[in-house]
């Protein structure tokens, strides 16, 4: 949708350009406020969406979440005399936008956004996580154009959504998705953002379904919650009957919007996600983002996965990730329930993510394709865990430039289910076969810009071969995709590397005789001439090309 909406490009452009010229140049700290700022707007926007709901018939009876007075909380424990009651309506977007510039930037930083933080009430994991986030908008004169921005940038969206009849809560969400995408920049810990058609692509891949649980353990901004999200969403909704829903520019179907959902899903629904990192700034930016598609109160946690506070173990239905890849974690700090003699986390998570599963839960994990072929003891006992205690079902290997601007490694996709637990008695390894795909392209062009090619690249010839594949036909070697049985594998080492079971097609080309080619090349030199003419020549290119000939008949 967005690639096709250059009014709604232009507008995000703006913003951040405002930002930037307004002293916030740090892109995470830019997307921070600017968050905020959607957020108070999405709030406004969807209060009023339900009272009209609410007073048409539409839905229960709804109190608007600005009726009444708020108390700052640091004010609660005062004498009720002393405490100074804020009229609620005063802080909806659609009141303060109107203000004086100076007025706008005290009221919003002193009163709308303290409501903002408290907005769940004091034990909810949003406010909690809230705690410390501090509005940093320097400048009045920013804080005006920003929302003046946003109000065009709505307007943008609901134009869209009339026009093309997808959901606003959609491209709400895709607005958002955009914004995060503009952070361009590895973090400290290997963190970069997976492209959201590789995260639909593998939610495809696993197929989560309602009821499942659901955790991403290194979850960033939250994009593989969010993909499983939506293809619950969307199958509930394909089931129901809908109509509406058309592919994307990647070929995937999908929407965010559950409300038509009764409350039982939905409750089902928000009980089903959970993400957790070490990065306080990623665990806000995921909940906003969740919380921008409709997920009310998701479970979004500060914490370390790899680390000995984190005892979770044989929780969840289904794992999708894309761990951090460059960084160690201090050995001392390791759960000693990781038995791989390792500190680097690419290795450690992967095995922590088989020991977040369920027997018969599967997991989705980017790795970088070392994992596939690292000599160290720690490599090849991470992989023998996988084809043995695990039925490794597909390595799927990445072309380079996926990740680009980021990073240009080179990385792949491993989908396995849990059969054995660490310390059963492995009766019979798990894994019977694994399939290959060597993806060529992703519908993208592989340099920094990335920019949207003609077609989906192989995103949907994965899907369709791999929902379809077969151990007894998919022996061909020599084609994009195929299947090698578990005693292949063991005999390399447990190398999943495709490479080291691929069969090159060598072409056999056919070449003119010698004598023929030095032919060719003297009569290029001289033109037709014939034998006696050519005896007479003393010297030059021509006579070592008559020697050459000599010698080769």
């Amino acid at each position: 949708m967005l690639q096709n909406n250059p009014e709604l490009k232009s507008k995000i452009d703006q913003l951040w350009n405002k930002f930037w010229s307004g002293g916030i140049s740090n892109p995470l700290t830019a997307i921070e406020q600017i968050t905020y700022l959607l957020f108070m707007k999405r709030l406004d926007e969807l209060d009023q969406k339900r009272q009209a709901d609410a007073r048409d018939g539409w839905s229960d009876p709804y109190q608007s979440k600005f009726e009444g007075t708020w108390i700052p909380p640091e004010e609660r424990n005062w004498p009720v005399a002393e405490q100074r009651p804020i009229d609620k309506r005063t802080l909806r977007w659609g009141e303060f936008k109107r203000m004086q510039a100076e007025e706008m930037l005290q009221h919003v930083q002193g009163k709308v956004f303290p409501f903002l933080k408290d907005l769940n009430g004091a034990e909810s994991n949003f406010t909690h996580h809230m705690k410390n986030a501090v509005f940093i908008i320097p400048k009045p004169a920013l804080l005006v154009e920003a929302v003046k921005t946003i109000d065009e940038i709505f307007e943008v969206m609901e134009k869209d959504s009339r026009e093309n009849g997808q959901s606003f809560q959609d491209i709400q969400g895709d607005v958002y998705e955009m914004l995060l995408a503009e952070i361009a920049t590895a973090g400290k810990n290997g963190q970069f953002r997976t492209p959201r058609h590789i995260i639909k692509l593998m939610a495809e891949l696993v197929q989560p379904q309602l009821g499942h649980k659901i955790a991403d353990p290194a979850c960033g901004t939250g994009g593989f919650l969010l993909g499983a999200y939506q293809y619950i969403v969307t199958q509930l909704a394909i089931n129901a009957g809908t109509q509406t829903l058309t592919p994307d520019e990647d070929g995937f179907t999908r929407t965010s919007v559950a409300a038509a959902f009764d409350e039982k899903r939905q409750a089902i629904l928000a009980s089903s996600l959970w993400g957790y990192d070490i990065d306080q700034t990623m665990v806000r930016l995921g909940l906003m983002n969740l919380m921008m598609h409709g997920i009310e109160e998701p479970h979004i946690d500060y914490k370390d996965t790899l680390s000995k506070s984190y005892t979770e173990e044989a929780e969840y239905d289904i794992v999708l990730a894309n761990p951090p890849f460059t960084g160690s974690i201090d050995k001392g700090d390791i759960n000693e329930n990781l038995q791989l003699s390792t500190t680097k986390t690419e290795l450690l998570f992967v095995e922590n993510i088989y020991r977040l599963l369920k027997k018969g839960g599967t997991a989705c994990v980017i790795v970088p394709q070392g994992v596939l072929f690292g000599s160290g003891k720690a490599f090849k006992d991470l992989r023998q865990t996988l084809v043995e205690h695990c039925d490794l079902k597909a390595v799927i290997t990445l072309p380079s430039g996926v990740f680009k601007p980021y990073a240009g490694v080179s990385t792949a996709i491993l989908l396995f289910t849990k059969v054995w637990g660490m310390k059963d008695k492995v009766a019979k390894p798990a894994t019977e076969h694994v399939w290959f795909y060597e993806m060529a392209a992703d519908g993208y062009s592989l340099d920094d810009k990335r920019t949207k090619q003609e077609g989906y690249g192989d995103l949907q010839d994965i899907i369709a071969k791999y929902h379809a594949r077969d151990a007894t036909t998919d022996t061909n070697r020599t084609a994009k995709c195929f299947m090698v049985p578990r005693a292949d594998i063991e005999s390399e080492n447990y190398d999943l590397s495709l490479s080291r079971y691929k069969e090159d097609v060598f072409e056999e080309v056919q070449y003119d005789a010698p004598g023929v080619i030095l032919d060719r090349l003297i009569q290029a030199e001289v033109g037709d001439v014939d034998e006696a003419e050519l005896a007479k020549v003393q010297s030059g290119i021509v006579r070592e090309l008559l020697e050459l000939k000599g010698m080769v008949e």
